[in-house]
């Protein structure tokens, strides 16, 4: 028998969205659709929109026009949306005067979670375990990303926004969180990546999206966007493509 199609919404949708800051047009007319289990690469330039978009999305500053849903929760609902959501910025928040452990097991109780053994595990998958007693002030740039990542996954969110997420890593550890970011969208939950990194987006991201000026100039998946250009073009070659016309 045939499987009927889903009903549910997608993991992000934006219809007609719009940022202003006075005069300037951070966001404009941004329609958007992220499916749910699918990894979304977020391009552009410095300037581009980008952190406004991912702003709006998570709740943390309203748009001045047109829709936006994450988890099918109106981001006018912040309470909504903040349950089903997981946020790792370029500069993690945490507490350098904890340590790791104290911080993870803090956030969790903030959210109301006290599954110490993902936590344990976590800290296992990246690596921080002998690391987890010491004061986060201690931790090198990449430790502290990693347990930003942490922090964003503890609540097993069903959509994860991650700015920059390989920033400061060394290689191995950047590794990692390539690896799970993959694996957490084999488990269905849905990733928004932007970053600067594009061999990241060519290998993770389903569908790309790539911004400026505040406009969606081009989206879709790496290779139909590569073949858009000439043959034998990488996504670095249609990032510069479509962005240069907007210079």
């Amino acid at each position: 028998m045939a499987a009927h199609p889903s009903t549910d919404p997608p993991a992000i949708s934006t219809a007609g969205l719009t940022k202003r800051y006075g005069d300037a047009v951070a966001v404009e007319d941004l329609d958007l659709t992220v499916e749910r289990g699918s990894v979304f690469g977020f391009l552009g330039p410095n300037g581009a929109g980008k952190t406004s978009t991912i702003r709006i999305l998570t709740t943390l500053t309203e748009p001045t026009s047109g829709t936006a849903h994450v988890a099918g929760e109106s981001v006018t609902d912040r309470a909504s949306v903040v349950e089903h959501i997981g946020v790792l910025p370029e500069e993690p928040p945490v507490y350098d005067e904890l340590t790791g452990r104290e911080h993870l097991e803090y956030i969790a109780g903030l959210r109301g979670h006290d599954d110490w053994g993902r936590v344990e595990s976590l800290l296992d998958r990246f690596e921080l375990s002998e690391d987890a007693d010491r004061r986060v002030g201690t931790y090198s740039k990449g430790m502290k990303q990693k347990l930003g990542l942490v922090q964003a996954l503890l609540h097993d969110p069903s959509v994860l926004f991650l700015d920059e997420p390989t920033s400061g890593l060394d290689p191995r550890a950047a590794r990692t969180v390539r690896n799970t970011i993959g694996e957490v969208a084999a488990e269905e939950t849905t990733v928004f990546l932007s970053t600067h990194i594009l061999p990241v987006v060519e290998e993770l991201a389903d569908t790309v999206g790539v911004l400026a000026d505040g406009d969606l100039v081009a989206e879709g998946a790496p290779a139909e966007l590569t073949d858009s250009v000439e043959s034998g073009s990488t996504l670095e070659d249609v990032f510069l493509d479509v962005t240069s016309d907007r210079r």
